[in-house]
C-alpha cells in the first residue's frame, strides 16, 4: 500500500499484461508513421528503422514486425557515417514519406575529402498490401566525381506487436538461416503456431554485395549527376519453410514501386471524394480538420462488408469494436459509408455462443481480432475476443443513428436479426443480477475493466480502494438507454408496433431507476459506477459526461453536470480530464485517471450541445483546437498529459499514444456538429441546424457535398454578432434546410 491506502501491486508489469510499457517516449525520438491495410510502419525522422531507435519502430504485418531494422549508411569500415539530416514529412494524405538527406565531411573511397553539404540523399517511402517499398536518389552537387559507398544494415526479429508493447514471454519460435541472391534475401521465422513468417527483400539495380544483415552498394557519381536506387520489402506468411524459398521475382523495383504509388494517390482521391469537404475561414483550423481527415482515411481498412476504421498506430492497428462504432458515430454527418461498413463487419463477427475464453455470448459485440503469433497461439486471449461490456449497445445505438441519418431501410432490415439478437444479449447476459442494469465481471486472463476506460485502475471508490464485480458503469446505461429509444424506433418502421411499445418503455424506466441510482448531489455528478454491492463509486470522471450524449441524464441534472465538468479540477485549459485533481487516485500522467482524451471530451461535447449549452461546447473546441496546433503534424494523438495548461506550452504528450488514432481523427467533427446543431434526418429529405452558433475564431463554415438521403447539398453558415446565418449554395431536387432557434 502507499501512504494513500491505495492498493499497489508489487509488480506492475506482471500484474498487469496487457498494459503498453515504455521506456521512451515518442516524442523523444520522433517518428513517421505510413499505414496500408494490415501492413504500418513506423520510422525515425530519416526515413530508419533504428535499432538503438524507439522501441515501437518497424515494418508491421498482421502483428507480426516484419523489419525491426533498416538504416541507411555511407562510407564503410573507419569512414562510415550516418547521412545528415535535412527535413523529412509524411504527405499531407499519408501515402508518401520523404526524406531529405545530405553527407557530413567525410573521406570518400578514393580517399578524397568530400566537404559537408556536396551529396543530396532523397529517399521516398511508402506502403501498398503486404509490401513497403523505398525510393532512394542520391545527386553529386559538387564538381569532381565521388567514389562513394553505401549500405542498408537490416535485421528481422519477427516480434508480436504485443512482444513490442512489452508483453513477456516464455518461449518463441525458431529464427530461420537468411538466404541469400545476388539482389534479394530471405530472412525467417517459424512461429510456435506452426506459421513461417517470411521477409523478402528486393534490390533494383543489385548491390555489391549481400548477408543476411548488412547490404553494400558502391558508385561513381559524377559532378551534377544522380543515380537511383528501389527497394521493395514484401512480408509473407506460409504454413513451412518450403513454399516460402528465395527464388527469382520480378526484379522491376521501379516499375513496382510507381505502380504502389499510383494506387495510394488514387485511393487518397476516392476517400476525399466521399466525404463532407469541410473549409472555414480560419486558416489553422482548416489545417487540423484536413489532418483529421486525412489521418482518419489512413485508418480506414476495406473489408468485404465496406470500409473499417482501424483503431489506431501503432498499438491498435486492428478492428476493435467499440473504437469502430465511436468512429462511425462521430463521424456519421461526414461520411455514412464508415458507419455501414462498421456495421456490416460486425455483424457478421458477432457472437453466437457462449465461450467463456472469449468472453463471448449470443449476440455479443466483438472487442477486438488479432491475428499475429501470440493471439494463435492463445498466449494472449484477444484473437477474437468479446470482453467488452459497451459495444453491444453501441452497435444498436449506431444502428438506429445511420438510419435516420441515411433512409437506408433496406440494410436495417438485414440488420434486423443481429440487432434483436444484440438487445436480447443486454437483456439476458448483460443484466448479470437481474438489477436493470448493464454489468460486468473482470475476466481473469483478459480485461479486468471492460468499459472505455480498460486500464486495471479505472474504477474505485474514494477512498481509492478498487470497485469489485459486477461493475455497471454510468456511461453504458447510457449507450443502452439510446440503444432502446433507437430500437424502439427501428421497430415502429418494421411494423413491430408490440416490441416498440415495449423497448420505449424499458428505456422510460431505465432513465428514471438511473437517476435514482447514480446521481450524487454532493458531487453534482453521477457516479462513476455501482460496484458488486450496488455501492456507488462517488469520484469525479468524465464518464458522467456521456449521459448528456445519450441523453440519459434529466434536464435539472445536466445543468448542475455541465458545471461540475468546468470547474477547475476537472477542466485543465486543454480539456476535460478523465478524473478530478480532488480524487485520491488522480495522476496527470496516468492512462485514464486524470489524463484528456480529445474524443472523451468531444463526445461530452456532443451532449452539451444536445443540451443547449453551446458555450461550454465552444470552450471545448477552442481548447482542443489549441491542443492541435501544438501537436506533430496538427493532430490529436489518442490521449494528452492532464497538466494545467500554461501560458506559450503546449500539452504534455502521453508516452505512448496512439498517433494518428480513429476517435481522435474524428475529434473536430463532433464538435463542429454540436456547435452548428448539425442533424441529418433522411426520411424529410432535411438537414437541420438546431441554434447553430461558430465560436470567435471562425466566421464562416462551408459544407460542400453533405449527404442527404441520396443526394447531397452545399451550405455556408456565417457567425454574425449573436446568431448564425444558413446559405445554400447548391443542393439536389428536394432537400430541405431549417433552422430550429
Amino acid at each position: 500500500m502507499d501512504q494513500k491506502g491505495v492498493n499497489i501491486p508489487d509488480d506492475p508489469a506482471d500484474s498487469r499484461p496487457y498494459d503498453i510499457h515504455s521506456a521512451a517516449s515518442m516524442a523523444e525520438f520522433g517518428s513517421h508513421v505510413l499505414k496500408y491495410a494490415d501492413t504500418f510502419a513506423v520510422y525515425d525522422r530519416r526515413g530508419d528503422l533504428r535499432r538503438d531507435g524507439n522501441g515501437e519502430q518497424g515494418l508491421y504485418h498482421r502483428g507480426t514486425r516484419h523489419l525491426s531494422r533498416l538504416e541507411l549508411w555511407m562510407g564503410e569500415g573507419k569512414n562510415e557515417r550516418k547521412p545528415v539530416l535535412l527535413n523529412s514529412a509524411v504527405r499531407k494524405d499519408n501515402s508518401l514519406l520523404t526524406v531529405n538527406l545530405t553527407n557530413p565531411d567525410f573521406n570518400d573511397e578514393a580517399g578524397r575529402l568530400i566537404p559537408h553539404g556536396v551529396l543530396h540523399f532523397f529517399r521516398a517511402k511508402l506502403l501498398w498490401e503486404d509490401t513497403g517499398f523505398e525510393h532512394l536518389r542520391i545527386r553529386n552537387y559538387g564538381a569532381e566525381t565521388v567514389d562513394l559507398s553505401f549500405s542498408f544494415v537490416i535485421a528481422a526479429d519477427f516480434a508480436d506487436i504485443f512482444e513490442v508493447r512489452g508483453t513477456r514471454r516464455n518461449e518463441r519460435g525458431e529464427m530461420l538461416p537468411s538466404q541469400t541472391s545476388d539482389e534479394a534475401i530471405l530472412l525467417g521465422y517459424r512461429g510456435r503456431d506452426g506459421v513461417v513468417r517470411g521477409t523478402h527483400l528486393g534490390f533494383s539495380p543489385g548491390p555489391r554485395s549481400c548477408s543476411g544483415s548488412v547490404v553494400r552498394f558502391h558508385l561513381q557519381l559524377p559532378p551534377h549527376e544522380q543515380q537511383e536506387f528501389y527497394l521493395t520489402v514484401f512480408c509473407e506468411q506460409a504454413q513451412s519453410m518450403r513454399h516460402m524459398m528465395l527464388r527469382k521475382r520480378d526484379m522491376d523495383c521501379k516499375r513496382h514501386y510507381e505502380e504502389a504509388r499510383d494506387k495510394r494517390r488514387q485511393l487518397a482521391r476516392r476517400l476525399e471524394e466521399t466525404s463532407c469537404q469541410i473549409t472555414t475561414s480560419n486558416e489553422e483550423f482548416n489545417a487540423w480538420v484536413d489532418r483529421s481527415q486525412d489521418d482518419l482515411n489512413l485508418l480506414l481498412t476495406e473489408t468485404p462488408e465496406g470500409l473499417y476504421p482501424y483503431a489506431g498506430i501503432p498499438w491498435f492497428n486492428t478492428f476493435f469494436g467499440r473504437d469502430g462504432l465511436l468512429t462511425a458515430l462521430m463521424t456519421l454527418w461526414t461520411n455514412p459509408d464508415i458507419a455501414r461498413g462498421v456495421l456490416g463487419y460486425l455483424a457478421g463477427t458477432q457472437a453466437k455462443e457462449e465461450d467463456a475464453d472469449r468472453v463471448a455470448q449470443p449476440g455479443k459485440i466483438l472487442h477486438e481480432s488479432r491475428e499475429g503469433e501470440m493471439a494463435a497461439t492463445g498466449e494472449i486471449p484477444f484473437q477474437r475476443y468479446y470482453g467488452t461490456v459497451d459495444a453491444t449497445p453501441l452497435f444498436v445505438l449506431l444502428a438506429g443513428a445511420y438510419e435516420i441519418s441515411t433512409g437506408d431501410h433496406e440494410f436495417i432490415e438485414r440488420l434486423w436479426p443481429n440487432i434483436e439478437q444484440a438487445l436480447h444479449w443486454i437483456d439476458t447476459y448483460g443484466d448479470l443480477d437481474g438489477d436493470g442494469f448493464v454489468e460486468y465481471e473482470a475476466d481473469e486472463d483478459g480485461l479486468t475493466q471492460q468499459g472505455w476506460k480498460d486500464s486495471e485502475d479505472s474504477v474505485f471508490h474514494a477512498d481509492g480502494m478498487l470497485a469489485e464485480g459486477p461493475i455497471a458503469l454510468c456511461e453504458v446505461q447510457g449507450y443502452v438507454y439510446a440503444a432502446k429509444c433507437h430500437a424502439a424506433r427501428m421497430a415502429g418502421l418494421l411494423g413491430k408496433s408490440d416490441l416498440a411499445e415495449q423497448l420505449s418503455v424499458q428505456a422510460e424506466q431505465l432513465q428514471q431507476h438511473f437517476q435514482e441510482a447514480f446521481w450524487c448531489e454532493e458531487l453534482s455528478m453521477y457516479a462513476l459506477a455501482l460496484d458488486g454491492k450496488k455501492r456507488p463509486c462517488q469520484v469525479r470522471t468524465s464518464n458522467a459526461g456521456h449521459t448528456l450524449f445519450t441523453g440519459i441524464a434529466s434536464n435539472a441534472h445536466a445543468d448542475k453536470l455541465a458545471n461540475a465538468l468546468f470547474e477547475n479540477d476537472m477542466f485543465c485549459g486543454w480539456g476535460i480530464r478523465t478524473l478530478s485533481e480532488r480524487e485520491l487516485r488522480y495522476n496527470p500522467l496516468s492512462y485514464h485517471n486524470g489524463s484528456v482524451w480529445p474524443h472523451d471530451n468531444s463526445l461530452i461535447g456532443w451532449g452539451l450541445g444536445r443540451y443547449e449549452y453551446k458555450t461550454e461546447v465552444h470552450r471545448l473546441l477552442t481548447a482542443l483546437f489549441a491542443a492541435s496546433k501544438f501537436e506533430m503534424l496538427k493532430r490529436l494523438s489518442e490521449l494528452f498529459c492532464g497538466f494545467i495548461q500554461r501560458p506559450g506550452e503546449g500539452p504534455t504528450p502521453y508516452p505512448v499514444a496512439c498517433a494518428p488514432q480513429a476517435w481522435a481523427s474524428a475529434v473536430p467533427f463532433v464538435l463542429l456538429q454540436a456547435s452548428l446543431g448539425l442533424s441529418i434526418k433522411a426520411a424529410e429529405q432535411c438537414v437541420e441546424f438546431h441554434e447553430p452558433r461558430l465560436p470567435p475564431f471562425l466566421l464562416a463554415v462551408e459544407l460542400k457535398n453533405l449527404k442527404v438521403g441520396k443526394g447531397t447539398i452545399d451550405v455556408l453558415l456565417e457567425r454574425h454578432e449573436d446568431s448564425v446565418s444558413v446559405k445554400v449554395m447548391r443542393r439536389d431536387e428536394g432537400i430541405k434546410v431549417m433552422t430550429v432557434k
